[in-house]
């Protein structure tokens, strides 16, 4: 890593307070396995969790809880896992991407090379995607636990901090 970076890193917040939207058709906050692990990965790393919620996979329903949820002045990331597949059903992607003011293009394709070693060419699947609307960040990854610890353990908690400084710079 370079100095340029380290010294990046440790000009960032240690915590980031997070909110946490689930996008499922089906799932309750009782069988919400990957909104539950986002939790309990961001507590377990001292991310404070400021509100956990699920929506209908519509884009206008994720887009607008999306924007609530950035609303809350203690909300610094919103982290949502569900609907970045290419099922026709799928559109978090699509609802997010075009409210974002910037992209951070990186983030997926970073997800989808990691993904490569674990799953091979399936990998391509996942629309897994970032972006900063305001001097927010909001990270998009798979529904499924195994995408949802991929994506946590090995790019948002160790970078999450540093995306969140720049974000609101």
């Amino acid at each position: 890593m370079s100095e340029s970076t380290t010294q990046h890193r440790r000009a960032a917040a240690e915590s980031v307070a997070v909110s946490i939207l689930t996008v499922s058709d089906t799932r309750t906050l009782e069988t919400d396995g990957g909104g539950k692990l986002i939790e309990e990965l961001c507590s377990g790393c001292g991310f404070p969790v400021c509100e956990r919620k699920i929506v209908r996979d519509e884009r206008d329903d994720i887009r607008r809880t999306v924007l609530e949820l950035l609303a809350d002045a203690r909300c610094e990331a919103v982290l949502i896992t569900g609907g970045t597949g290419l099922a026709a059903r799928d559109c978090t992607v699509d609802a997010v991407e075009g409210i974002y003011d910037a992209s951070i293009p990186g983030y997926g394709e970073l997800f989808r090379m990691l993904s490569y070693q674990e799953i091979g060419s399936a990998s391509m699947l996942s629309r897994a995607s970032g972006g900063r609307i305001g001097t927010k960040v909001v990270l998009t990854m798979p529904g499924s636990t195994a995408g949802v610890r991929l994506a946590m353990e090995k790019l948002i908690l160790p970078e999450l901090p540093h995306l969140v400084m720049h974000a609101g710079k």
